[in-house]
């Protein structure tokens, strides 16, 4: 294999035709002052030509989805590894994107909590238990004498696909009928669904209506028929079961042979990944459908400026286009203002409290008489409820189909926290189960060195557990920072969040039975927030939003999630990554670097940090100006065979 990759030729930019030798599985730094082309040789030269020739070895069918690339201006590039480009690009701007998903943390963590995660109840936080079919008879027959319920077994919980076989499979179990989606269905018709649409499908097994009677035989034969439907759906869907109490609105009871709440009856599914997961409904907050947020008609933008009256305009929405006292909304406001008896010459903030909130939020179901000019001049009185100017873009916002409608509400809007989940995300069943005396959302919410260290208490019973060499060093090698307060410092010691509170020494939660389930999972995420804590990024928590990182932290976070792929044979391509990193933590991330070298990895480095160049295997100086006056080769080699120079 050849050992340098060599570029000819490169006039890309401000490059005048230079030939560089790169020597590969090697450390390589190219510096020289801003505008010299050292993103032009790195980036716009060596990484772009690698994309192309990626590109071109796909097939004519996928090249059209990704358009013609088109080839640096270079003579030849030889030894081209496969490259990946690391620069300080945000990592995401989806809403839904966080440290912990971007570096797949989050999806070992709902594994883990899936596999050894405690259930409590929602309501009153006692650990819950498996219900027997017996105990699930008892609790319908709580229900008021006379209520109709529907017996049903769940075949399929929100997932994709068109399900003929499992239509084919309920008629040859003998069942007549099934809930699809919510609607009843008859399972002589032919039911056909959109494969690509999530779907919920329950068998009917039984239609009863609850009986007290005083007769004990009759109710007995009520008795054992509920109970052998119970016990039919159980074993059909596979330990769990819904009874759907009929009426207005209908309540549907989630049954389960797993885990229920003695004291309040409630429910918890099967436990799953997916039950963690704020990007499916399974575990998304039904409220914020997994957000956290919700965006919210906030007054203040509604009413900008409480100097102006409402003859003036203070309602920012309602008079966009001027205030003339003609238009709907304005002989609107006039109206409620002659029926309640204030001015609408008088400023906002002049106003009553009362009057301000009537505006608002509307009048509460109470009606006022409205004279009203249409633009033809023509006048009528009639009688009318009020809605308010909050309300009222509430209704057009969830009614509208017009991205631009949309769009003209939301700058009235803000972002708030949801106020069913609060910010979590999740649904209050995936909340109630916790390893360690935390939930998922308490873990997250852990700095990365804070989650570290709660990853080896659960595994080592320490926070400063872990194998070590003969000379009593750890093996791993995260520099964490006071690592002699491990987990159980006092309260607040690992940070200002508090969470060291709970961390008391002690020995690990975790059963021998779930040790065996959790080891490896466990391995993982270690390993996983060591290489984040080696870049120096032990300060962020798991749960922050990645469209708010920083340039650099965002390239970081890209370089360990890197490291864990243990990939081999490839150009990394790095911008400055120790740009906004403090000096301490520079080592680290140089070892880092290193490491993705060893591993068999050519890694090029974009860099103005001494410490890196002294670290690196080989550096090109590029310059010796900037523009124009740059783009040629100043200096290449070793830093000893350069400072000799």
């Amino acid at each position: 294999m050849q050992d340098q990759l060599i570029v000819r030729g490169a006039r890309e930019h401000n490059l005048k035709n230079i030939t560089v030798e790169i020597p590969r599985n090697q450390l390589v730094v190219i510096t020289g002052l801003s505008g010299s082309g050292k993103s032009t040789l790195a980036f716009d030269t060596i990484f772009a030509e690698g994309q192309r020739r990626y590109v071109e070895s796909l097939s004519a069918y996928a090249r059209q989805f990704l358009g013609q690339m088109e080839k640096p201006d270079i003579d030849s590039i030889e030894g081209l590894s496969p490259a990946i480009s690391i620069d300080q690009k945000g990592v995401s701007h989806n809403p839904r994107s966080t440290v912990g998903t971007v570096t797949e943390i989050y999806d070992y963590l709902r594994l883990l909590f899936a596999r050894v995660g405690v259930p409590h109840c929602p309501i009153c936080g006692r650990v819950i238990s498996q219900q027997t079919p017996q105990q699930m008879v008892d609790d319908i027959l709580v229900l008021p004498d006379g209520s109709r319920i529907l017996v049903l077994a769940p075949l399929v919980r929100e997932r994709k696909g068109h399900h003929q076989r499992v239509f084919e499979d309920i008629r040859k179990a003998g069942f007549v009928r099934v809930r699809v989606n919510g609607e009843m269905r008859d399972l002589t018709d032919d039911i056909e669904l959109d494969r690509y649409k999530q779907h919920t499908i329950e068998a009917v097994v039984d239609r009863l209506i609850v009986r007290h009677d005083q007769d004990a035989e009759a109710t007995g034969d009520f008795r054992t028929r509920l109970t052998d439907s119970v016990e039919t759906a159980l074993k059909l869907a596979s330990g769990v079961m819904v009874v759907s109490i009929l009426g207005d609105p209908p309540e549907d009871r989630v049954y389960s042979e797993h885990f229920a709440c003695p004291d309040h009856g409630t429910t918890i599914g099967e436990i799953e990944p997916r039950t963690f997961s704020f990007n499916t409904p399974h575990g998304a907050c039904p409220t914020c459908q997994g957000l956290g947020t919700k965006l919210e008609i906030d007054p203040e933008l509604v009413v900008p400026n409480p100097d102006l009256s409402l003859a003036e305009g203070a309602i920012a929405p309602w008079s966009r286009n001027g205030y003339d006292g003609e238009g709907y909304y304005a002989q609107l406001l006039q109206g409620v203002a002659e029926h309640y008896h204030f001015s609408i010459e008088k400023p906002w903030r002049e106003l009553k409290e009362e009057h301000r909130e009537l505006i608002l939020r509307g009048s509460g179901g109470q009606s006022i008489n409205l004279n009203y000019r249409n633009r033809a001049g023509r006048q009528r009185v009639y009688e009318t409820v009020y809605e308010g100017v909050i309300p009222n873009l509430e209704r057009r916002y969830g009614e509208t189909d017009s991205d631009y409608a949309r769009q003209d509400i939301e700058q009235y809007m803000s972002s708030r926290p949801c106020p069913t989940c609060n910010g979590a995300r999740l649904r209050p069943e995936a909340l109630a189960v916790t390893v360690g005396d935390h939930n998922i959302v308490q873990v997250t919410a852990l700095s990365i060195g804070e989650a570290l260290r709660w990853g080896r208490w659960l595994r080592y019973g320490t926070a400063d557990g872990g194998p070590t060499t003969e000379d009593g060093r750890r093996t791993t090698e995260e520099g964490l920072g006071n690592r002699e307060q491990g987990w159980g410092g006092e309260p607040g010691a690992n940070g200002a969040n508090g969470h060291s509170s709970a961390l008391s020494p002690r020995p690990s939660p975790l059963s021998s039975r779930d040790m065996l389930i959790a080891e490896g999972i466990l391995k993982e995420i270690e390993a996983r927030l060591g290489f984040l804590v080696n870049v120096g990024l032990d300060y962020l928590t798991l749960d922050r939003r990645a469209g708010t990182l920083a340039g650099g932290e965002a390239q970081r976070i890209r370089l360990a999630t890197q490291i864990g792929s243990q990939l081999m044979g490839v150009l990394y391509i790095l911008d400055e990554p120790s740009i906004g990193l403090h000096q301490r933590d520079n080592a680290r991330l140089i070892q880092t670097m290193l490491r993705l070298r060893d591993i068999g990895n050519t890694v090029l480095v974009v860099e103005h940090d001494e410490e890196t160049m002294r670290s690196a295997d080989w550096i090109i100086d590029l310059g010796p100006g900037a523009g124009e006056h740059g783009g040629e080769v100043v200096a290449a080699g070793t830093l000893e065979t350069i400072l000799q120079t």
